[in-house]
């Protein structure tokens, strides 16, 4: 494959030196990249050619003049790791500039987004790929034939999962485009619409879905599944965190059960977004259309009214004080 050229929105970012990395470990260029912040020394590490804009507009002209004055040094992907309600404006951009678009998760905040996109996606002939790297977890792909090797057997077989996942941030979090809802989906969205979109690929679609807890550091529910009842809690607050945890020093935690046993697959994740990559150019990237049902999950988890610890629930949120 000839290397290709690549432009990246959202360079100051979290996530961003992850695709710095998996577009250098593909054997790619990274020409242009943009932010708002100007603190973007990780380039450094990657691709310190790479031209850099604080302004969208100048970064807009730039990628445009390479497609119109430059043959082959044209930006076939853009690499979108900007705050999540901007993806959507930034997947138009690379549509508009004739550029395959990879966006981070979550790809769009509502799912009559999906549909607008999708509209452009085949008036331009281009591509919008969505991260969805736990579908890449040797774990996960070995979880996914196991729950399907069960159902030849028992095909109305239903599986307890117990999901729960806590990543400790500091006041900057609640002060960030993080902490608003309107811009990051809340606690759900940002650091569950991957887990959702996990238990749905392995157990089926959405039957069911509960919301017990929605606060600005907590999000706990109840998911049906097809072929599972999933309860599940996330939270950004260290306060939540199991003995096993702080006792270890540890601010995560990460745990799945099915059926009451341990689900392991706290390791795996390092180069996970390099082997996104390596689908996406192959062809094999995940689309707008495989992105509906988490997308639609977390939409209405935002939209429901909390019920408490009602029915069944989490055992965390006996920790949580409405």
């Amino acid at each position: 494959m000839s290397q290709k050229n690549f432009a990246m929105i959202g360079a100051g970012g979290y996530i961003a030196p992850r695709h710095m990395k998996a577009i250098k470990d593909t054997g790619h260029n990274l020409v242009a990249a943009v932010d708002k912040s100007d603190s973007v020394g990780i380039m450094d590490s990657f691709f310190p050619q790479a031209n850099f804009f604080i302004e969208f507009e100048r970064f807009d002209r730039h990628v445009e003049k390479l497609r119109r004055e430059n043959a082959g040094k044209e930006v076939s992907y853009v690499s979108i790791c900007s705050p999540n309600y901007l993806h959507d404006a930034h997947i138009r951009f690379a549509l508009r500039t004739h550029a395959d678009a990879i966006c981070e998760k979550p790809l769009v905040l509502n799912p009559w987004n999906i549909d607008a996109l999708q509209e452009i996606e085949q008036e331009s002939g281009r591509k919008v790929n969505t991260i969805l790297q736990l579908r890449l977890h040797p774990s996960i792909i070995a979880l996914k034939k196991s729950v399907e090797d069960q159902l030849k057997t028992n095909p109305g077989k239903i599986f307890d999962v117990d999901l729960t996942y806590l990543t400790s941030r500091g006041r900057w979090y609640h002060i960030s485009w993080k902490g608003d809802e309107h811009k990051s989906g809340g606690v759900a969205t940002n650091i569950g619409v991957h887990f959702f979109d996990m238990l749905a690929y392995v157990f089926g679609p959405v039957q069911k879905n509960v919301c017990h807890i929605r606060n600005p550091d907590v999000a706990a529910g109840y998911l049906e599944l097809e072929h599972a009842r999933v309860r599940w809690f996330l939270s950004v607050s260290a306060e939540y965190l199991p003995e096993i945890a702080t006792a270890n020093g540890q601010t995560t935690f990460r745990s799945i059960t099915v059926d009451g046993d341990d689900f392991e697959f706290s390791g795996g994740f390092t180069d996970l977004h390099t082997r996104s990559y390596e689908e996406i150019l192959a062809g094999n990237g995940f689309g707008m259309e495989e992105v509906r049902d988490c997308i639609q999950i977390v939409h209405d988890f935002r939209h429901f009214e909390p019920v408490g610890p009602t029915g069944d629930y989490h055992p965390f949120c006996r920790k949580v004080e409405k």
